[in-house]
């Protein structure tokens, strides 16, 4: 058997199944890229972004409703978690909001802004949701990166308050989290019914480094030139992976580059007991229950 791919976008108006998608960090590049191609294959998107103006104006081009949170402020998240859970299902959850910084800087929640943008405010909403997602038999998504493998180590006694780290280290932590909370979110729940996966969308010219020193825009602006790829081609895979079958196109729990399996890994991206240990600390963080499938309430 060969291994599964993300595989092709499957359309609903040729006869696919018409999905209710939620994209985080919408207003712009990878995830508003995605939302167009998804709401152009016939699905439901629902578009979650910061900047009032943008977001709006993505929505308007997808045809569906849209919400605002600052992923910077934890009761934004937990507002943004309120709205989303009245809706009647969530067939796909995209948790693509995120960002690298410059130096690092505590939120109003007193986190590191790096690790809470990127990984404490999506588990924040993801957990939140956790009734309908399962009830939907959904698929969470994370938008990782290669700076997991890069950058990344995760130390669990400071993660959310380190301020020493550089930019990329801190990025690269955080990214590696998505894809332990993917490995945890595969253990805890793969088995009600809800698929995880997590993916590297490639070097994508965005405004991710928007918040980031002169320097640091610089550096990306000059790659842009020679390595980055377009918003629409890094938003390939989350599309193929939100609109393709688990387990029949893609595998819960991995994570994937160039809409792989990916074969080099950060050591501690393959350690189930630290992803198991983040969970539970994250929970902590943010002050909510450390849920497994145990705790999901069934709806009518």
């Amino acid at each position: 058997m060969s291994t599964p791919t993300a595989g092709s976008a499957s359309p609903a108006h040729a006869g696919g199944t018409v999905r209710t998608v939620v994209v985080t960090g919408a207003s712009g590049g990878i995830g508003a890229a995605a939302a167009r191609a998804l709401a152009a294959a016939g699905h439901h998107v629902v578009v979650v972004g910061r900047d009032p103006a943008r977001t709006a104006a993505v929505a308007r081009e997808t045809g569906g409703p849209f919400h605002l949170a600052d992923f910077g402020v934890l009761d934004d998240v937990r507002r943004l978690a309120d709205e989303l859970a009245a809706y009647d299902r969530i067939d796909v959850l995209a948790n693509n909001a995120g960002g690298i910084f410059g130096d690092p800087t505590p939120t109003v929640d007193g986190f590191e802004r790096t690790f809470q943008v990127n990984h404490l405010a999506p588990y924040l909403l993801t957990t939140r949701l956790l009734d309908v997602l399962v009830a939907s038999r959904a698929s969470v998504i994370q938008t990782s990166s290669v700076g997991a493998r890069l950058f990344g180590h995760l130390r669990l006694d400071e993660v959310a308050t380190d301020t020493t780290a550089t930019a990329h280290q801190a990025y690269g932590t955080a990214k590696l989290a998505n894809i332990l909370m993917t490995v945890e979110l595969h253990r805890r729940f793969h088995g009600a019914g809800l698929s995880a996966a997590a993916f590297h969308p490639g070097i994508v010219a965005t405004g991710f480094a928007a918040s980031s020193p002169s320097v640091m825009r610089g550096f990306y602006t000059g790659l842009a030139r020679w390595l980055m790829t377009s918003p629409e081609r890094g938003a390939r895979t989350l599309v193929r992976l939100a609109t393709t079958t688990p387990g029949v196109n893609w595998r819960s729990g991995d994570y994937l580059e160039r809409g792989r399996p990916a074969r080099r890994l950060n050591p501690q991206a393959r350690d189930a007991a630290l992803a198991s240990a983040l969970w539970t600390r994250s929970a902590e963080l943010v002050g909510e229950p450390d849920r497994d499938a145990s705790s999901v309430t069934p709806r009518a």
